[in-house]
């Protein structure tokens, strides 16, 4: 046994970040003899609107010891095969950013480069065309992915949609019935450090208790009460780059079909979200502050609902960037405590597992070795930094001419992590992988496609096949797909099928099972 070893975990706040957290880590740590405890005050309202994941999530899952189908049940929750834009590139232009492949490479060649070779010849095919998981999203359809696909036209992925109040509330139930997490309800009033080593010691709750511990984990959200506020530690602003700053969320009824996908809708000062759930559909406005009121966004939003609102408009401010350290001392922070990127690509939640799981990696003993903390927030700024160069591609690549914050974006000086892979693309079509790349070459190439930014010629290598010889393979991989999609399901019909939730009284927002 290690002789300085961790005995004690505090987790501070609850909410998704909380909550997961003390699930992987009563999880991966319930064979050593360390207490873990999370404390929450029930006057503090958490951000719980309707949230979107990504694939990862389902390794998340996976880990804590529960399934994707379990989950849904529990959280209204749907599929997600990937995210809809609409009128990012210009204003009646839409495109998909699918959770798959495009094509079948050949000879070590990517398959958009045989692809831009068709195009070059005449062959007007969209690169769409050529994905599984966005032939059968365009169709309102779910399959999920073979175990074992023949060949690469079967590789991809899926994530989910559901209610984060129900999902936090799942998380704490399994935490502490079957976990062994101590739940503690009270609204901290201090923080105590240690005089010589300044690390956090304790907190205080009103009332006059205290909580010790050896380690602290900040999921304080917004405010961050140990990291930000407690240690100090300055936040590194990112809102030069990304510009919206607020944002403001309701729920309605459903009035179309249920979508295995997430929808995002540019503005005149930011983006619609649409993500359907079984009972309902959330919806929200990110925008920029400098571009557009409050009140004019809430209209807005509130004037493009496809149903009967559910609840009051909730507001949200935010600075998107990142705390500079995100472990100081004895205090790890995760989720909102810690950063926050807009909910564009849906990368909150993996950002809370990633940072339980690099906690994981680096878990210290109470000597608290410096060398950790710095690999951990070496790794964390760069995860950081490369969704936000993703992010920021969206905005910088948009067509949507004559309006203000859409010129500036498209004026903006990029990173140059952002520029060399834009050099890279549009120079040779190559798509460079970056340490820590959160999307990997589909999820670039997708937007590449969508905003129609392309090199001017194919790769060299491209040419040991013939345009005649591509086109045939191109149309039996079109068939393929097609036979494929034919295999899946419509979304309510999958829902029904395998993961309806419990009706709830007056649930007159959900999705009918028969409906397409």
């Amino acid at each position: 046994m290690v002789k300085n070893a961790i005995r004690s975990i505090l987790i501070v706040g609850g909410g998704t970040a909380g909550w997961m957290t003390a699930n992987l880590l009563a999880t991966r740590l319930r064979r050593l003899p360390i207490e873990i405890t999370l404390v929450e005050s029930p006057d503090i309202r958490t951000v719980g609107v309707g949230e979107a994941t990504v694939p990862a999530i389902r390794d998340y899952f996976k880990a804590i010891g529960v399934t994707e189908f379990e989950v849904m049940r529990a959280t209204q929750g749907t599929v997600k095969l990937g995210i809809e834009f609409q009128d990012w590139a210009r204003p009646g232009e839409r495109f998909f950013h699918p959770f798959g492949r495009y094509g079948v490479d050949a000879f070590a060649v990517p398959f958009h480069q045989f692809w831009l070779k068709r195009r070059m010849a005449g062959d007007e095919t969209p690169l769409s065309a050529y994905c599984l998981a966005t032939e059968a999203a365009s169709r309102g359809l779910v399959l999920l992915p073979p175990d074992q696909p023949a060949n690469d036209l079967g590789v991809f992925d899926w994530a989910i949609h559901f209610d984060a109040g129900l999902f936090a509330r799942f998380l704490s139930r399994r935490a502490r019935d079957d976990l062994g997490v101590r739940h503690v309800e009270g609204t901290i009033a201090g923080v105590n450090r240690d005089g010589e080593t300044g690390r956090i010691a304790s907190v205080t709750l009103e009332g006059g208790a205290e909580l010790a511990a050896d380690l602290f984990v900040d999921c304080s959200g917004f405010r961050s009460l140990l990291l930000g506020q407690a240690l100090d530690v300055p936040y590194e602003d990112w809102t030069h780059l990304l510009p919206c700053d607020r944002a403001v969320a309701v729920p309605c009824t459903h009035g179309e079909e249920l979508a295995p996908f997430t929808r995002s809708t540019a503005l005149s000062a930011g983006w619609q979200w649409r993500i359907p759930l079984q009972h309902r559909v959330g919806n929200g406005y990110v925008y920029s502050s400098r571009h557009i009121s409050d009140d004019e966004a809430t209209a807005t939003l509130l004037s493009r609902l496809e149903g009967e609102t559910l609840a009051e408009p909730n507001m949200l401010r935010f600075r998107t960037g990142h705390r500079q350290r995100l472990w100081e001392k004895n205090c790890v922070a995760v989720g909102l405590a810690a950063g926050f990127l807009e909910p564009l690509e849906s990368t909150s939640i993996t950002l809370i597992q990633s940072g339980v799981e690099r906690l994981l990696g680096h878990f210290p003993d109470r000597d608290f070795d410096p060398s950790l903390a710095d690999e951990f927030n070496r790794i964390t700024r760069l995860e950081y930094a490369r969704i936000r160069d993703f992010l920021l591609l969206h905005y910088w690549a948009n067509r949507r001419e004559g309006e203000a914050m859409w010129d500036e974006c498209r004026a903006l000086e990029l990173p140059e992590t952002l520029a060399a892979r834009i050099r890279a693309f549009t120079g040779g079509g190559k798509l460079p992988r970056f340490e820590w790349d959160s999307f990997q070459s589909p999820s670039w190439l997708s937007m590449y496609a969508g905003f129609d930014i392309w090199p001017p010629r194919h790769d060299p290598l491209a040419d040991q096949l013939t345009v005649e010889e591509l086109g045939a393979s191109f149309a039996k991989m079109r068939e393929a797909i097609g036979r494929a999609a034919a295999l899946a399901v419509p979304h309510a019909r999958f829902i029904a099928e395998n993961c309806a939730a419990p009706a709830a009284p007056h649930d007159h927002g959900r999705v009918p099972a028969h409906s397409a």
